[in-house]
């Protein structure tokens, strides 16, 4: 697998600032749902939309702040934009509380489906994690799809991703029929946070090993080749 550009380090996420946002979007939600309910016994539905206030303030704040869109700021507005057509549609709190996971269970889907595509979603993933908008990196990390390991590499990684998500969304579609809705509101960051960042940091692992793999690879390769000259 020939690789010109370093994985980006996990501290480049700022996980740290991510578990804050996480703890953030379940203390104060479920505060606020229960404040709507307890104090000013509102239906569960427009309980969970006070609830959802504080997401809104916080995924616009920091889309301005930042002026482009990152994978967690996208799925907290797209789940926003699912509650408000839930609502419009008359759905009910348990669809709500899925709205976000309904999200990551499509892009789950197009995970899988991407891989009867001539490149995985993943590729384009990883292309704008390490590459941006630097025509040269762009380039040289494209030139990698010429060699089957890094094929196999980034299939692996989109298969992965997909199962993930697939995964997000049937385990909070368990929890939302089996717990209560303040709880699951309270559980929802840590949900879709926790498996987005084990995912992504299972993904900078695995390509640190693929590097390190396909430069061997690559090593065994040239020693063959080395040898065969001399025949």
């Amino acid at each position: 697998m020939s690789t010109t550009t370093t994985p980006p380090s996990s501290g480049g996420f700022h996980i740290r600032g991510l578990l804050i946002s996480m703890v953030l979007n379940a203390a104060i939600p479920f505060g606020l749902y229960e404040l709507a309910k307890g104090q000013f016994h509102t239906t569960d539905l427009v309980a969970l939309l006070i609830a959802a206030i504080f997401p809104l303030i916080d995924s616009i704040f920091e889309v301005m702040r930042h002026r482009s869109f990152d994978l967690i700021a996208l799925l907290a507005l797209l789940g926003i934009v699912v509650s408000v057509v839930g609502i419009l549609l008359g759905g009910d709190e348990k669809i709500l509380l899925i709205r976000e996971s309904f999200l990551t269970g499509a892009l789950g889907i197009f995970c899988f489906i991407s891989l009867l595509l001539p490149r995985p979603f993943m590729f384009y993933f990883g292309r704008q994690m390490m590459a941006g908008n630097d025509p040269v990196k762009r380039a040289a990390f494209d030139a990698q799809w010429q060699h089957p390991y890094a094929r196999f590499v980034h299939r692996l990684i989109t298969v992965v991703w997909g199962v993930a998500y697939v995964g997000e969304f049937a385990l909070r579609v368990v929890l939302v029929y089996t717990l209560s809705a303040a709880l699951v509101l309270a559980i929802s960051p840590f949900l879709i946070g926790g498996v987005t960042i084990a995912t992504l940091l299972w993904t900078f692992s695995y390509v640190r090993y693929a590097q390190r793999h396909g430069a061997e690879m690559r090593r065994q390769q040239e020693l063959a080749n080395v040898e065969a000259s001399r025949i």
